[in-house]
């Protein structure tokens, strides 16, 4: 194996596996805002109790994922010190920028927010949970402006050149606001809800199957799909205005993604098939002609750019984007169906007649997880054989010192370190789940208190 794959693998699987963590930070951020302000409206005890349960599912995630994202920085310099050098003054102004307005405000309110109950006022505390949700959301919004910014650069200049070449910034909002930043930004913050609503309703659902602290399970299920119904259906338009976005900014990607070949109008959607590379075909496949065409342009006969338009070498690998693409496609319109038939169930007054359903719940936490997964995949191998679209190849971005040998050693090692940190966590979540909720009887006497500080405070 070359250096170049094994540094791909390294990265790909510290970042696949550290994605985990940060969308079910964000979306149980904004459960918890949710949860909490309607004890802040209804003073019913069990919005309390919810929130102060699954603030401590969220400490857990947060914890993780602050831990798994620290060997990703290393990375950078170790195995890509090329890359670096290229996007250094780029990424220095982005990763900055969310440790100053992101990760401080995080964690600065994360200790208030998860030990403050009894010590600051309920409109406090809220305000706490408010500023940790929104300090999750801007470390996206960093994070997804870098990674864009790979993606369609723009407010820039080269300095330099050959390996001391690099991107210096001319414009620091063009930068921010790229041509692709927005649209992937609320195409990653819906899905990071979906994350989140989708393991309360799986926790929940199986409280209910349990029969096991019922009334908390009901009211944590209706929240969460609320918000899963609304994530679900933004995911889909802004999916739409993403792969839009794709087909004017990335053309070999949208190619690759649909497995479209020779360049023509009324270019067909593919629904699922397998792509023959060599023999430039879909084996297997059902498409709907003309589809790509209209979704991309509301014409039918627009013309869509194929992957022949483009030199062998400048072309992504198809297959694995076309599989990845359409796997988080059809998990979409799941989670989709999965939303709306459980609120039309609520309104008919029969969501938890349903066994069936329930359980289907229960695994749906699975669902975004492999969604967001996939969708990574899709973005950034599609992007490929560019670092920075354009301007860097993968090959050329490389350390020039780290050797093969070198970086199989440190796969193995963070291989198990990260599998000794999954089972941890799944473990942590297993305890937390089988404990369950304070019982209604704390809640009830700590709800005078509550009601005093209440008082006070308003």
């Amino acid at each position: 194996m070359t250096t170049e794959f094994l540094a791909r693998l390294q990265f790909a699987f510290t970042v696949g596996f550290h994605y985990i963590y940060p969308p079910l930070s964000i979306g149980l951020g904004v459960i918890l805002v949710l949860m909490e302000g309607m004890y802040l409206k209804t003073k019913d005890p069990l919005y309390e109790q919810m929130t102060k349960f699954w603030v401590k599912v969220f400490a857990l995630t947060f914890a993780m994922g602050v831990a798994t994202g620290i060997v990703m920085e290393f990375e950078f310099g170790t195995n890509w010190a090329t890359y670096s050098r290229f996007v250094g003054d780029v990424f220095g102004s982005a990763l900055a920028a969310e440790g100053i307005f992101a990760f401080f405000l995080e964690s600065g309110f994360l200790a208030v927010l998860v030990f403050g109950w009894d010590k600051v006022r309920p409109k406090t505390h809220f305000l706490s949970t408010i500023m940790v949700s929104l300090g999750s959301m801007l470390s996206a919004v960093w994070i997804v402006v870098a990674n864009s910014w790979q993606q369609t650069p723009a407010g820039f200049h080269i300095v330099g050149k050959g390996l001391n070449a690099r991107a210096e910034i001319t414009d620091f909002w063009a930068m921010v606001f790229n041509p692709s930043s927005v649209e992937r930004l609320s195409h990653v913050l819906s899905g990071a809800w979906l994350a989140g609503s989708f393991l309360v309703i799986s926790v929940s659902a199986f409280y209910i199957l349990k029969n096991k602290h019922i009334e908390f399970a009901k009211a944590s299920l209706k929240i969460a799909l609320v918000l899963a119904l609304f994530a679900s259906l933004f995911q889909l338009y802004t999916g739409h205005a993403s792969a839009v976005g794709v087909s004017k900014n990335q053309p070999a990607k949208l190619a690759a993604m649909e497995a479209h070949f020779d360049s023509s109008s009324s270019a067909p959607l593919y629904l699922f098939g397998w792509v023959n590379s060599k023999q430039q075909e879909v084996k297997f496949g059902i498409a709907v002609p003309g589809m790509l065409s209209y979704l991309v342009s509301g014409d039918f006969n627009h013309k869509i750019k194929g992957l022949n338009s483009f030199k062998p070498e400048d072309r992504p690998p198809i297959n694995i984007v076309f599989q990845a693409y359409h796997l988080m496609v059809a998990i979409g319109f799941g989670l989709i169906a999965l939303s709306i038939l459980g609120v039309f169930l609520w309104w008919r007054g029969s969501l938890f007649n349903h066994k069936w359903l329930l359980w289907i719940f229960v695994f749906s936490v699975l669902g975004p997880q492999i969604a967001n997964q996939v969708g990574w995949i899709t973005a950034e191998v599609g992007r490929q054989p560019w670092i920075v679209y354009g301007l860097l190849r993968t090959s050329e971005a490389l350390s020039k010192a780290v050797e093969a040998n070198q970086i199989v050693f440190s796969l193995i090692l963070f291989t198990i370190i990260y599998i000794l940190l999954f089972v941890l966590f799944i473990y942590l979540l297993d305890q937390k789940i089988k404990h369950g909720p304070e019982e209604p009887d704390t809640i009830e006497s700590e709800y005078e208190h509550q009601k005093q500080l209440f008082q006070s405070g308003s």
